[in-house]
């Protein structure tokens, strides 16, 4: 591409099999003939319509939790129009379907990966990953992968990982998680963690493991997630708590 992976996601991928190494003269440098350069096109077009589809049904969403609001600013419309109230007649699917068909996707907006020259200089280095990794970090990553989640690094928002709803190029992230090494935490490190989470407009995830006895499926131990929210964040927390149980 090039990509950098982080330790986490190299081991993941080598332990579910879903890496492999090519050769780069072979399989990167050589010319693209006239089918292949199809399906790359085809393959792009697809994403900016997968990119398209998602907007829009963000958009009507957002407007299906707000038809009451939306029904009742049309009625009031019409009423200043001078029709009268027994001729008014919205049907809230109607209304959501005609939203639909207004919603606009400029393509100047749509968010592209390309690939380029590495930034900085880098060597390759090889890496043993016989033992297995029992540290909180990875176990939580691969368990939210696991759940079907899209997790990165969290460090640009002072995070251990960021929880995306979908694919990072049609969704913001939705989670900040923060690892804790018991289920203790200071009240000034608890507001100090949701403030953040606040600031970036994103809920704060804790995980942690539950104790040193008990252990899940082979032996490994428990992970804990708890949703911390400000209260301005209700509406918020509803939309996503179907995404973790509290325990796994």
């Amino acid at each position: 591409m090039p990509v950098e992976l982080t330790i986490w996601e190299t081991r993941l991928l080598l332990e579910k099999n879903l890496a492999i190494l090519v050769s780069k003269k072979d399989n990167l440098l050589g010319e693209e003939n006239e089918q292949e350069l199809m399906k790359r096109q085809e393959r792009f077009e697809q994403r900016i319509n997968n990119q398209e589809e998602s907007l829009k049904d963000e958009k009507l969403k957002e407007s299906e939790r707000n038809i009451d609001k939306i029904v009742a600013g049309k009625r009031k419309k019409l009423l200043k129009q001078g029709v009268k109230e027994e001729d008014i007649t919205l049907d809230p699917k109607e209304i959501l379907g005609e939203i639909r068909k207004s919603l606009k996707f400029d393509r100047k907006n749509a968010l592209l990966d390309i690939p380029c020259a590495h930034p900085e200089m880098h060597d390759a280095f090889k890496v043993n990953f016989e033992q297995s990794d029992t540290s909180l970090k990875y176990l939580v990553f691969r368990d939210l992968w696991s759940r079907g989640k899209f997790v990165t690094c969290g460090d640009a928002f002072g995070a251990d990982f960021l929880i995306y709803p979908g694919d990072p190029l049609q969704y913001h992230a939705s989670h900040v998680v923060i690892l804790l090494e018991n289920a203790k935490i200071k009240a000034l490190d608890l507001v100090a963690n949701v403030r953040l989470s606040v600031m970036v407009n994103k809920l704060c995830l804790m995980a942690y493991f539950v104790n040193d006895e008990e252990c899940g499926e082979a032996g490994q131990r428990k992970i804990a997630y708890h949703t911390i929210t400000w209260e301005g964040d209700k509406d918020k927390e509803r939309r996503t708590a179907t995404m973790f149980s509290n325990q796994t």
